[in-house]
């Protein structure tokens, strides 16, 4: 039987893509981080913050046989 809990934890996958959907939203140069502009920086962090969204979802969701 399937936790209602891991149900929800999935919908923590659609923060990414709801944060990098619309790209005019954070196509800026401004405000620049070491150099980098908004837009590079922007994404980049998102690669940390997807990575740990999707190890809670998966945590939450397998099955320990």
């Amino acid at each position: 039987m399937e936790k209602p809990r891991s149900k929800a934890a999935l919908w923590l996958l659609v923060i990414p893509f709801i944060g990098l959907l619309w790209p005019p939203f954070y196509n800026l140069r401004e405000p620049a981080l070491f150099g980098f502009p908004f837009f590079y920086w922007y994404q980049l962090l998102w690669v940390p913050i997807t990575a740990t969204l999707t190890w809670i979802a998966y945590r939450s969701v397998r099955h320990d046989d």
